[in-house]
């Protein structure tokens, strides 16, 4: 089993002085920790589950530039791109320069949006979910294509591109995640055109069970292999030596992401309360090597 770091919060000390030096260094001590991945949210507000939309918020595709640089093997993604931000041949160059400048390590991490408020307060189009849906469909096809390299013009209901040149192409092909637990459209999609799945662990095993026995289905349908896709989680997770004031030990930690992967779930992607505190991550390392020893249901 995987574990892998999001930082969703950027309210630091210091200031925007010392979000730079910060942030590299969460990330390359992520990355010396063995985490797998390592993912910020792609948002330009904060969102009310963390805090005021006024709080510090970084833009995704530069955080995890900067992030490349600072690290050597974690993965790197978003969890998960709006697919109205940006228009999908820019998406998918993004992600590609990402793949490049970092190695092969990019991820594309995607869904259908849902944050009106920053929608409107920066002026970005936002249609009614069953067109976000629609867009969010177009827009996997777009990137499998020119991860094909196919430069054949795209004719879809919402986006036209006369040549999807993308130059240079990826080290690897990014894997793509879809994140949502919906079970019509969102679970659909990753079976037809992702490598993996998000589900929020406060749902639990049995609810998270049961998603993941929906997308079976639907991999059965598409002709896809169960296996094969990555099965992810987003929570959060804080670590101490006694498991005091709501914290677990890494023992802890092990039995809860085991009841995870008895249902399937091989990748645990966690934020850390108070991340910019430089011993956040330091039991970090005994955790990663204990989740490596279980083997999720189903692979």
């Amino acid at each position: 089993m995987l574990l892998g770091l999001q930082v969703p919060d950027f309210t630091w000390p210091g200031g925007p002085e010392q979000l730079g030096p910060t942030f590299r260094r969460i990330a390359a001590d992520a990355d010396a920790a063995g985490l797998a991945s390592f993912w910020v949210m792609d948002h330009f507000f904060q969102i009310g589950f963390i805090g005021p939309p006024e709080r510090e918020m970084l833009e995704g595709y530069t955080a995890l530039a900067f992030a490349a640089a600072a690290t050597e093997r974690i993965a790197l993604g978003t969890l998960v791109t709006g697919v109205t931000y940006r228009h999908p041949g820019i998406l998918i160059k993004t992600v590609t320069t990402l793949d490049v400048l970092s190695g092969g390590r990019a991820w594309l991490g995607i869904g259908a949006a849902w944050n009106e408020e920053e929608h409107a307060g920066l002026g970005v189009p936002f249609p009614h979910v069953a067109e976000r849906f629609e867009r969010l469909e177009e827009t996997l096809k777009i990137a499998h294509q020119m991860w094909d390299g196919n430069e054949g013009p795209v004719h879809g209901t919402h986006y036209q591109l006369q040549r999807p040149l993308n130059s240079p192409p990826p080290v690897r092909r990014p894997p793509i995640l879809v994140g949502g637990s919906g079970e019509q459209k969102t679970l659909r999609f990753v079976a037809r055109y992702a490598d993996a799945c998000n589900l929020f662990d406060y749902l639990g095993p049995e609810v998270i069970g049961r998603k993941l026995a929906v997308l079976r289905e639907h991999c059965a349908a598409e002709g896809r292999d169960y296996a094969g896709i990555q099965k992810t989680t987003l929570g959060s997770l804080a670590l101490s030596t006694d498991g005091a004031g709501g914290t677990l030990t890494p023992a802890q930690a092990v039995e809860r992401f085991g009841r995870l992967a008895e249902v399937g779930v091989d990748h645990a992607i966690v934020s850390v309360p108070g991340i910019h505190d430089p011993a956040s991550l330091e039991l970090f390392p005994d955790l990663v090597t204990e989740l490596a020893k279980i083997m999720p249901a189903g692979r």
